[in-house]
């Protein structure tokens, strides 16, 4: 008789200020393509992606949020029960400090830079 194992089930958040490219790292993922269009997430966008591994089948919830600073105080409940957080960011933002200061409670967390910058974008300190 064959052993049919569980379904290994992880949540994955998505967090970041607009327009740093959440929706575009997760639809590259999902579906193997990048938009160039934007346009905004309302709340929340929930997609579903089963995985076949060598040894086991595994199903991922993608949570893609929106980053207008009206949705932030929604981030709390978001994150619940959350395997894995990914706060993709642009270096000078404000949020990642805000994000990992207020709600530093994952067991894993991941920080991701979606965008290649320069060495004009940035401000050199003594």
């Amino acid at each position: 008789m064959a052993v049919v194992s569980a379904l290994a089930k992880y949540k994955l958040v998505f967090l970041g200020d607009q327009s740093v490219g959440k929706t575009s790292i997760i639809t590259r993922f999902m579906y193997d393509k990048f938009d160039t269009t934007y346009q905004a997430t309302i709340g929340i966008d929930f997609l579903s992606k089963t995985m076949y591994l060598e040894d086991r089948t595994v199903r991922l919830q993608l949570w893609d949020t929106a980053g207008q600073e009206r949705f932030r105080s929604l981030i709390p409940s978001y994150i619940r029960d959350s395997s894995v957080a990914v706060v993709v960011f642009d270096v000078s933002s404000k949020l990642l400090k805000e994000l990992v200061r207020q709600h530093f409670v994952w067991s894993l967390l991941v920080l991701a830079n979606n965008v290649i910058y320069t060495s004009s974008h940035f401000e050199q300190r003594s």
